[in-house]
């Protein structure tokens, strides 16, 4: 008895400190939930003002595209077959993009670069010296995609005379008279009169021909050929197989004269006032095409193109040196 009064102070004690134990630890898991709690609603805020920015920032993005985007082109065809050709090529820009695209036939080259220059087209198939003059006056087109035509980004300028016809070198082109598609054309105009110029040594290529008529496409200056009323013809090469379906006897009844030297091909040109993650789209969207064989067969029906390949300002420097014999000639004006 006496040796269970000593001990009863220690049991005592013991079970004190098991019940402080036992309160501390609950109190730290109390503590630790709480604190729990704290970083999962400081997550939560975090990820939802992520969210947030990104939604603002996509909102931004569409908030800055027009409620249409306008995509022109220049006539290589008669405008009614070119308006038909390129319109499943707008439905599907629109379905991809996510925002209207209507394409716009131009009347000529001039008008594609002025529409683009004043917000007017936001996508312009533009051809290289076309592309260097709009690139002079605005600084608001870029080059960001170019044609490519049976494996290759460049091409050449055409010269085709009519199949009977007594002119056998360009040379015998001296007096003739020349049919051209517009004076801005790269292949139509600007490349075969840099070359009699620097050939021949004529100052203007007026100068070489006894007449000369601006056709408004490349069908319409052969046709002008085929018809008897021109003597040549210069178009991108062979510009006879776009009017073949309609003039079977093309392939037959004119024939090649000669060509220029090598050409950079033809751009996609875009208006950079549009949000850059919408010009990387639509870059993403036409290099897909190189992998649908429908819309291949489509870009195929309008220009010719068999693929699409990337491009960047710096490629039609070439270009540049050549329109300087132009400067004062050929102008968007």
């Amino acid at each position: 008895m006496n040796e269970l009064k000593k001990l009863l102070p220690w049991l005592l004690v013991l079970m004190l400190a098991v019940v402080l134990v036992a309160c501390g630890t609950e109190d730290a898991n109390e503590d630790a939930d709480d604190n729990s709690g704290s970083e999962e609603t400081e997550e939560t805020n975090n990820n939802e003002g992520n969210d947030t920015e990104a939604d603002e920032t996509e909102a931004d993005a569409t908030e800055d595209l027009p409620n249409e985007i306008v995509m022109g082109f220049v006539p290589s065809q008669d405008s009614a077959n070119i308006a038909n050709t390129v319109e499943p090529l707008a439905e599907r820009l629109t379905e991809e993009l996510g925002v209207t695209v209507r394409g716009e036939v131009m009347t000529n080259y001039t008008a594609l670069v002025e529409a683009m220059g004043n917000d007017q087209v936001h996508i312009g198939f533009i051809p290289a010296f076309g592309y260097v003059l709009a690139t002079d006056r605005y600084d608001n087109i870029e080059a960001i995609l170019k044609s490519v035509r049976h494996g290759s980004s460049t091409y050449k300028a055409q010269y085709t005379v009519r199949a009977d016809s007594d002119i056998e070198s360009i040379e015998d082109l001296e007096g003739k008279i020349w049919a051209f598609p517009d004076l801005a054309s790269t292949s139509g105009y600007l490349y075969p009169a840099a070359q009699l110029m620097d050939d021949y040594g004529v100052e203007r290529a007026e100068e070489f021909f006894s007449d000369m008529i601006q056709a408004g496409s490349h069908d319409n200056a052969l046709i002008t050929v085929l018809e008897g009323d021109a003597d040549v013809a210069t178009t991108f090469d062979d510009a006879r197989t776009a009017i073949e379906e309609d003039y079977p006897e093309a392939m037959d009844d004119l024939r090649v004269l000669g060509y220029t030297d090598e050409i950079p091909n033809d751009t996609i040109s875009i208006n950079t006032t549009l949000p850059q993650s919408f010009i990387d789209q639509v870059i993403s969207v036409f290099m897909s095409f190189n992998d649908d064989d429908e819309m291949i067969t489509i870009m195929d029906e309008v220009y010719n193109w068999t693929g699409i390949d990337n491009a960047s300002d710096s490629d039609y420097d070439v270009v540049r040196s050549v329109a300087e014999k132009f400067s004062d000639e050929v102008t968007l004006d």
